[in-house]
């Protein structure tokens, strides 16, 4: 049975219908959504609530020293402290109508982080992304998520919520730097063939050109996924350090997005980093 896009107001509901409906776009286009990335001390999600950011991401990870009671905290490696619980993050966001995106470092923070969510579910009525980095990519030395144990979590906790599922990268900019290999993408599809709900991958927009055949056959492979989302790709950048001879990215990008409008269930965060 194939499951059907979330309608208004869930968490899995298509990011363009839900900053159209709320006139904070003027069209079905991916690019006009911007992001806030790394919104995990409090001075940066003050920033980020003020700012016209849709989408709003944070690092989510357990302290280190045994601080908070144990309670998830929003923090990026190496960092293992913060000034900010999940639990008061959470209570901010809830004040605006942005977009979440939670990223886990960690295994040992998705359980905990996911109860949390539990206790405002009814108070989020925007998309919800949960993000971990489940697969080595390219140049790619962090230690992944175990994506079973991840994926089984979080749909036991919210089958609607939107699955964001990558690969740890790198970028030597002074070295040759492959793309996302055919294992790679592989790899992922056999994971992502049995879930019913929608699945986002974010790439690294830096590796986009070498890996377009490969990126391109794991969009098409959504059509005999379980889930089918009527809508289109939605590709959105992150441009934090735009790289000297990188002019190609959005004219690329585009005509990957254009070519694919057909295609089922993806969402694209392009990431240059």
């Amino acid at each position: 049975m194939t499951a059907t896009a979330g309608g208004p107001g869930s968490w899995s509901e298509n990011i363009l219908e839900y900053f159209l409906r709320s006139n904070q776009i003027t069209a079905e286009d991916g690019a006009q959504i911007t992001w806030y990335h790394a919104a995990n001390h409090k001075a940066q999600v003050n920033e980020a609530l003020k700012s016209t950011a849709h989408m709003i991401e944070a690092d989510v990870l357990l302290p280190s020293d045994g601080s908070e009671h144990g309670q998830p905290i929003m923090a990026h490696p190496p960092e293992t402290n913060s000034d900010n619980t999940l639990q008061e993050w959470l209570a901010e966001v809830l004040k605006s109508n942005k977009g979440i995106k939670l990223d886990f470092k960690s295994l040992a923070a998705v359980e905990p982080s996911l109860m949390l969510l539990e206790n405002v579910k009814r108070h989020l009525k925007r998309p919800v992304w949960i993000n971990a980095d489940i697969l080595p990519g390219p140049n790619g030395h962090s230690r992944v998520v175990d994506a079973k144990p991840f994926i089984d979590t979080v749909t036991s906790f919210f089958p609607d919520v939107t699955l964001s599922l990558g690969w740890t990268t790198g970028w030597h900019p002074e070295k040759v730097n492959e793309g996302y290999s055919w294992t790679m993408v592989k790899e992922m599809e056999y994971i992502c063939n049995e879930l019913n709900q929608p699945v986002t991958f974010p790439v690294r927009a830096a590796l986009v050109r070498q890996s377009c055949s490969q990126l391109l056959w794991l969009l098409k492979k959504s059509h005999s996924w379980p889930y089918s989302l009527n809508a289109q790709l939605c590709a959105s950048y992150w441009i934090v350090d735009w790289l000297p001879g990188n002019s190609w990215l959005t004219g690329l990008s585009r005509k990957i997005a254009k070519a694919l409008l057909s295609c089922s269930l993806v969402f694209v965060t392009v990431v240059l980093k």
